[in-house]
């Protein structure tokens, strides 16, 4: 994994980063990106659904940590009886409990240190697009583990050739990724926090995400080369360019 040698707004401050890109002044531009994070929710809840069903799991209790605008939650409504999010930015906090979704028992603003839950007290915690977010991912992904019996990462994998050229660096540091990730470090993450995988997955996501912001001809184009690579040698493609990668854990 490489973080970033030179400080970044989202490593110094960043329940200020975060609160910023939930506080836009622009009401086209607070819509767009409220779509924008609609339409990821919903590939993410498809992967956690498909990643519990793999491995038998139904929970009745889940905590998503760092939970944004409660998009996700608002999608995982229907996967279990209980449903917790945490999040740095009050604002974003503010959005997630305007949206009175379903089984949501508790949304708040922490200091992204300690969770104010008690161990185990969750049979599944989510950090959905978290940890390459986050200076030092260890002791967020090890607290994850206190509070979930069972935990679920999803990041996505820039340690790639694409991923590695300035201007998608550049890119990447705007919208506050501290980590370029590969596979071996969600890995070796999950290691180090006790954590086993119990399954898996890849996705170079659909058209759609990769045509939401224009270039609709090239998007496609770009999109369809990537989905044949992936789909003959997956984890070669990764070393290319970036698909999301979603592990489901346990302890031990």
């Amino acid at each position: 994994m490489r973080p970033d040698d030179e400080p970044q707004r989202a490593a110094d401050d960043p329940a200020a980063f975060y609160t910023a890109g939930y506080a836009l002044a622009d009401p086209a531009e607070a819509a767009r990106m409220g779509r924008w994070r609609a339409l990821g929710a919903r590939t993410k809840a498809a992967h956690v659904r498909t990643l519990c069903a793999r491995a038998g799991l139904a929970p009745a209790t889940l905590v998503e940590i760092g939970c944004g605008d409660g998009a996700l939650l608002a999608e995982l409504a229907a996967q279990a009886t209980v449903l917790d999010g945490f999040e740095l930015s009050p604002t974003a906090i503010e959005h997630a409990r305007a949206r009175r979704i379903a089984g949501v028992r508790r949304l708040e603003a922490y200091d992204g240190a300690r969770l104010p839950a008690a161990d185990a007290g969750y049979d599944l915690a989510v950090l959905s697009h978290v940890l390459e977010h986050v200076a030092d991912p260890a002791p967020l992904l090890a607290e994850a583990a206190r509070v979930g019996r069972h935990v679920l990462v999803e990041v996505p994998l820039e340690g790639n050739r694409s991923a590695a050229r300035p201007a998608k660096r550049a890119e990447a540091l705007r919208i506050g990724h501290l980590h370029a990730f590969t596979r071996a470090d969600v890995r070796e993450l999950l290691a180090g926090a006790g954590l086993r995988p119990l399954a898996e997955l890849s996705d170079p996501l659909p058209l759609v995400h990769h045509a939401f912001f224009g270039n609709g001809a090239r998007a496609a184009a770009k999109w369809a080369l990537r989905e044949a690579a992936w789909r003959v040698a997956p984890e070669r493609a990764e070393r290319w360019f970036t698909v999301h990668y979603a592990v489901l854990a346990a302890a031990g």
